[in-house]
């Protein structure tokens, strides 16, 4: 069969000083008809995609995983005593039972860990291939799941959750962009969604493993922490299996070998076409010696501030914090442990169910559409959160009827429907594809980075804007909801159907805004799709 390249995946070739998030691309013949490439879905690339998408488990296992823990009895009267003796103080203020630097510590500094990691990475990446900087990631976590499952005092295991962040680190800037590589082209644009999925995926294996180990007395935590390693050593061992993409070995010279792998994982002998579109690509990306120089011309502009804000509005839905701290949230407003943890259950599997959805509409409906029916829905379940919370939850004394309990986590429910086919995977997907190819990676590294940097800045600070806003937090993060809305209405150009190094002509000098950025327009007359 056929396959037509639409979109630009991931990984065009460039110098080994370049930060690595470059995508393939298919030169436009004279006539503007994209280039067609043979090739069919083999079954080798399937078992690649699986092993590679271990990474995705990883960091959703890790997201999932420290909430429960972290409402673990046994958990917090061997790290946490003060945590320990507030939360079963009968007079404590309802919405401070957990505010402590130390246990958001224990949350985020996986985050900060992460950030610092992804730009040793992409270096990482870039010269030595994607498959062993996914190896080096599975060492990473391997190594701060033995010291979080072991840990004895409260250092060791922040020192195992800096570990996993540098595992984290490591495994997102290899993993979207192995998959992208490895994928036929018209399949790229549902990987990198399914990416999301598998972070949902192990988003919900954590909740339904602290679910079962919660009344595991009293080392039901270390057995959560531990089984970390799972997906880590599947990783490991599995991408001993995998080949390197073609992308990464053309554009570190192994160019017969780059030949050799396309046409295994294409399944077809004539791979001429895709194989010169791919060394056209690295030619071309070598012209710009210093990406981020261009990315600061103003005729970046318009995809740097829409990916910067992506990133930082992704965040400020809430998601992360209703994600990291939900059997604790739950807790809170009344459920008792085992409550709170099928709670989270539940929410994991709604989050699940919502990214497949995205996955199927996104290319139908559009980006603009489902960002901004997310921010109506978003908006109304936080508004109702905080008006309960607010008027039946006091500082002290009884929490919410069972009723009331319930009614929460089916807005909360609705809140993560929304994020999930919306901001959570399209905050990835807008980003990979605005970006021209001579600058895809330095921009690509500054929505990783700052997308780490304010997940970080949630985590360590949602515990105490509970205690000191209690339910006007769900106020703050529906005003930052309108704001989105906002932007996304104004200022976010619809891209579905826009070839990738087509978004110059068809999108950006077109936007009544972004336009007056496009003056200073001194791309390579040659365009790539």
């Amino acid at each position: 069969m056929l396959f037509r390249l639409h979109q630009a995946g991931a990984g065009s070739g460039g110098d080994d000083n370049d930060d690595e998030w470059k995508m393939p691309a298919v030169v436009v013949s004279g006539s503007g008809e994209n280039q067609e490439f043979e090739g069919r879905i083999t079954v080798y690339v399937i078992v690649c995609v699986i092993i590679a998408a271990f990474g995705g488990l990883m960091f959703g296992y890790d997201i999932g995983i420290s909430g429960g823990v972290t409402s673990m009895d046994d958990f917090l009267k061997k790290f946490f005593p003060a945590v320990f003796e507030k939360k079963h103080h009968a007079l404590e203020n309802n919405y401070c039972k957990y505010d402590n630097q130390f246990l958001q510590l224990f949350t985020s500094c996986l985050y900060l860990a992460a950030l610092i990691a992804s730009f040793v990475a992409s270096k990482v990446c870039s010269k030595y291939g994607r498959k062993l900087t996914m190896q080096i990631a599975s060492i990473f976590f391997i190594i701060g799941v033995i010291l979080t499952a072991g840990g004895i005092n409260i250092e060791m295991i922040i020192f195992g959750r800096i570990f996993l962040g540098f595992g984290v680190g490591f495994a997102n800037q290899a993993v979207p962009l192995f998959l992208s590589e490895i994928a036929p082209p018209n399949l790229r644009g549902a990987l990198n969604i399914s990416f999301q999925l598998f972070i949902t995926i192990g988003i919900l294996v954590s909740n339904l493993i602290n679910y079962f180990t919660t009344n595991v007395h009293p080392h039901g935590w270390r057995i959560s922490l531990g089984i970390a390693g799972v997906p880590a050593l599947m990783l490991c061992l599995g991408s001993i299996l995998i080949c390197e993409t073609p992308t990464s070995l053309i554009e570190r010279h192994k160019v017969e070998e780059g030949r050799k792998v396309l046409g295994k994982i294409r399944g077809v002998e004539n791979v001429d076409d895709e194989f010169d579109s791919i060394i056209h690509a690295c030619e071309m990306a070598k012209q710009v010696k210093d990406p981020f120089r261009k990315l600061m011309k103003p005729v970046s502009r318009p995809q740097l501030v829409i990916s910067i804000c992506l990133q930082i509005f992704q965040q400020f839905t809430g998601i992360n914090a209703i994600m990291f701290y939900a059997p604790v949230l739950f807790q809170t407003v009344g459920f008792g442990n085992d409550a709170a943890l099928l709670s989270s259950v539940i929410t994991g599997l709604v989050n699940v169910f919502s990214t497949v959805v995205s996955i199927y509409v996104v290319d139908r409906a559009g980006r603009r559409i489902l960002l901004l029916e997310a921010c109506v829905q978003m908006f109304i379940s936080q508004v109702i959160i905080g008006i309960i919370l607010f008027k039946e939850l006091k500082t002290t004394g009884d929490n919410l009827s069972k009723g009331e309990a319930i009614f929460v986590v089916i807005l909360v429910c609705t809140f993560v429907m929304g994020f999930a086919w919306s901001w959570g995977p399209l905050g990835w997907l807008i980003p990979s594809e605005i970006f021209p190819l001579e600058t895809r990676s330095a921009g690509f590294a500054f929505a990783v980075s700052t997308n780490m940097l304010f997940t970080f800045i949630i985590g360590q600070a949602f515990l105490s804007m509970l205690c000191q806003m209690q339910a006007g937090i769900f106020f703050f993060f529906a005003a930052w909801v309108i704001i989105m809305g906002a932007f996304t209405w104004f200022l976010l150009p619809e891209t579905k159907g826009v070839p990738v190094d087509a978004m110059v002509d068809k999108v950006w000098k077109q936007h009544w805004f972004w336009r007056s950025f496009m003056i200073e327009d001194d791309r390579p007359d040659v365009k790539v799709v």
